[in-house]
């Protein structure tokens, strides 16, 4: 029986974070960036400022989680997104774009509301 890969994008709130998981059980990377420098002058999380910064640095994010695994985007079977609660913009979008890879490379798509 083939592995199956996920990769799971996380950013309902101030970090960025993706990572690769086989058979549901072992985590094969996971990578995260920490948005609480950017934020400590503020005194909390100002979502226009953490939903830019996801924006910014969510390429990189993905590249790394892929090479640490040690896979490639067309190892990859299903993509999961974190869909709530989230920031203003950040968590929606990603459903946008990880839409977008699915339609670019075939892959599934699931996206968990979570209350």
């Amino acid at each position: 029986m083939k592995d199956l890969l996920v990769l799971g994008i996380e950013s309902s709130c101030d970090e960025t974070s993706v990572s690769v998981v086989k058979n549901g059980r072992e985590v094969l990377s996971n990578v995260i960036n920490s948005q609480i420098k950017i934020h400590e002058e503020y005194g909390g999380v100002v979502p226009e400022i953490a939903s830019r910064n996801h924006v910014e640095v969510i390429n990189n994010v993905m590249k790394e989680a892929l090479k640490e695994a040690n896979v490639t985007i067309d190892d990859i079977d299903v993509i999961a997104v974190t869909y709530g609660p989230r920031t203003s913009w950040s968590a929606s979008s990603w459903c946008i774009l990880c839409k977008r890879i699915k339609l670019s490379y075939w892959k599934a798509f699931s996206s968990e509301l979570i209350i």
